[in-house]
């Protein structure tokens, strides 16, 4: 090879090395370009989330960005230039992505309190809970049956007294308890006198449950619930924890009983307690009825009462149904004494037995007539307790957005009426467009949300 030959290769390839180099060089620049506005993004949208809910966070241990920054009207401008005075950097950015508090009957919410209790209380207790969980649906189908059994007993007794133009004696008739029911409701029955019910009233028609309220868009991926009976269970505890109920109420707030709202639904204490009093009673009937059915010794007791009966309206024939009745009738008593003993700070032993039995059959003739001695056990669950089952078989959906509406309420008394949780903002990708070099521009988005 001679020496011009040598020189003009090596030129080639100095040249190719050169041209080599400076490409690696631009493509580096342009990479820490990318890198830098990527990083302008993800640091102001983290000084933007920085500026959460206080006092969303100090009670309820809940993260969300308010979107009205408290003016009341809700803007997606309003966030993106907030991101601007934080140095979101050049380029095009627009919202592609929002998810809001209230989306999805309450999706975002829900996960931050079973993820809140997770963290505080560990799998353990609730894996004991778990454990029980069946016997209160079980028990929960119970109640269905046995109902649907009274209503045919009754229904068979008044008609067969109807054709025989008959009815049963005033005096010493154990169905009176129904009629005074009828007339007085069930709190008059289970709540004890000395007890101030609440008066208090809210309008339904302004809360998230109730109301229209403003929609995210786009989709986020979000962890499949992999034992929904765990879910239910770390969020009824979450609930018992930070929300007052009837034997604890709290005065300073808009509902005092709050649990009882979030079972019931309605506008005043009142009539969400009386719907949780009868809840309850509902729930200890199928128990206590079992028991008659299967304690001879308490069937017999019916049994001569129902023959009794017949013997006054002289139709023996009736003695069966009247029996079945009369059981029926206790059952519903033993019940009523159950809860009375509950909202008298007393506890109830789920199953029932000879031992802790309340409540005489001669004394259910008084029920609600005259006062009958309750028997306070330290022995059982509490209200608290029982509430929690009722929380637990409740609707996920119904049950999460009414929790939404204690937190509104809440927090509008508190701060003021700018707050909604329909404007408060849990996740936020953005989609930017960014000038790199002339005709070079740089697409992507980013994501970020709280856990």
């Amino acid at each position: 090879m001679k020496k011009g030959e040598v020189t003009a290769f090596l030129s080639i390839v100095f040249l190719l090395f050169l041209s080599l180099t400076a490409t690696i060089i631009e493509s580096a620049s342009v990479q820490i370009t990318k890198n830098k506005r990527r990083s302008d993004v993800e640091r102001a949208m983290e000084s933007s989330f920085a500026e959460y809910q206080k006092n969303l966070l100090e009670e309820y241990d809940v993260f969300a960005l308010e979107g009205t920054y408290e003016k009341g009207v809700f803007s997606e401008k309003e966030l993106l230039d907030r991101m601007k005075f934080y140095g979101v950097g050049k380029g095009i950015h627009e919202i592609e992505k929002i998810q809001l508090l209230s989306d999805d009957f309450g999706r975002a919410f829900r996960e931050q309190v079973i993820a809140y209790r997770k963290q505080k209380s560990g799998i353990g207790n609730m894996e004991e809970l778990a454990g029980t969980t069946t016997e209160w649906e079980e028990q929960e189908k119970k109640q269905e049956i046995y109902e649907e059994e009274g209503k045919e007993v009754t229904g068979s007794l008044e008609q067969s007294l109807t054709e025989a133009e008959q009815q049963l004696p005033e005096e010493d008739n154990p169905f009176g308890i129904f009629s005074e029911i009828k007339a007085k409701g069930m709190l008059w029955m289970t709540v004890p006198k000395e007890m101030n019910v609440s008066q208090k009233v809210v309008t339904l028609q302004e809360l998230p449950s109730n109301r229209k309220l403003r929609k995210g868009r786009g989709t986020f991926k979000t962890p499949k619930e992999k034992n929904v009976t765990m879910s239910k269970l770390y969020f009824a505890s979450y609930l018992l924890e930070k929300f007052s109920a009837a034997d604890n109420p709290d005065e300073k707030k808009k509902l005092s009983y709050e649990l009882e709202y979030v079972i019931g639904g309605k506008e005043s204490d009142r009539e969400n307690l009386d719907i949780v009093v009868t809840k309850l009673v509902g729930m200890r009937f199928p128990v206590n009825y079992g028991f008659l059915l299967s304690d001879s010794v308490k069937k017999a007791e019916a049994e001569t009462m129902a023959t009794t009966l017949a013997g006054v309206i002289a139709l023996p024939a009736l003695i069966g149904v009247i029996k079945q009745a009369i059981l029926l009738a206790w059952a519903f008593g033993e019940s009523i004494m159950d809860v009375r003993s509950l909202m008298t700070g007393g506890k109830i032993e789920l199953l029932k037995n000879r031992k802790n039995w309340k409540l005489q059959l001669s004394s259910l003739l008084k029920l609600g007539k005259e006062d009958v001695d309750v028997q306070k056990s330290e022995n059982g669950l509490s209200y608290r307790e029982y509430l929690r089952m009722l929380l637990f078989l409740q609707k996920e959906e119904e049950c999460t957005m009414r929790s939404l509406d204690i937190v509104e309420m809440n927090i509008r008394q508190k701060r003021g009426n700018f707050f909604r949780v329909d404007s408060c903002v849990s996740k936020l990708e953005i989609k930017s467009v960014c000038a790199i070099r002339e005709k070079i521009t740089y697409r992507f988005s980013t994501l970020y949300g709280y856990q």
